[in-house]
């Protein structure tokens, strides 16, 4: 009886366990530097179990902890991965060599900044807001580390519903 109690428990335990590493996390957009993307107070559903046999890939927007303080969270659209060669010029992106389209950043939402070529190692990426004249992101504070990234950015349900790009 008390082997049973014990094996009850260990599953109930494992069980939660999953859940609370698997279920999809509700999340609040804190601040504009997603916009028009996502913008301020708009709730967004992350999942989490997005990575679990993929790596995240360029262009879309995840959830991550923020590399100086990982109490905090930052929602970023990924740029460059693991072996992209990443240069800005006068705000214009440039990923192995080509000019990315970024229909995502209004003409008001770009900047004027100039990066220097920069390759990406391996499990590591290179993030930015859709507001680039008003975002702390790698350009700031350097690459986010595979194991940061909590889940893919995949829906917003308030104020306004549907996928985000």
């Amino acid at each position: 009886m008390k082997r049973r109690f014990v094996l009850v428990g260990a599953v109930a335990a494992g069980c939660l366990a999953l859940s609370l590493v698997f279920s999809p996390r509700v999340a609040r957009i804190e601040g504009q530097a997603m916009s028009a993307t996502l913008n301020d107070q708009d709730r967004v559903i992350v999942n989490r179990s997005a990575y679990l046999f993929s790596s995240p890939r360029r262009g879309e927007i995840v959830m991550h902890r923020y590399p100086r303080d990982e109490r905090r969270m930052f929602v970023k659209r990924i740029i460059a991965q693991g072996g992209d060669t990443i240069r800005i010029e006068q705000g214009r992106v440039y990923v192995n060599g080509q000019a990315i389209e970024e229909p995502y950043v209004t003409p008001e939402a770009r900047s004027r900044d100039t990066l220097a070529s920069l390759t990406i190692p391996p499990a590591q990426y290179f993030v930015m807001g859709d507001r680039r004249n008003n975002s702390s992101d790698s350009r700031h504070w350097g690459l986010v580390p595979e194991k940061l990234v909590v889940g893919h950015v995949a829906f917003r349900f308030w104020p306004n519903t549907g996928k985000v790009n």
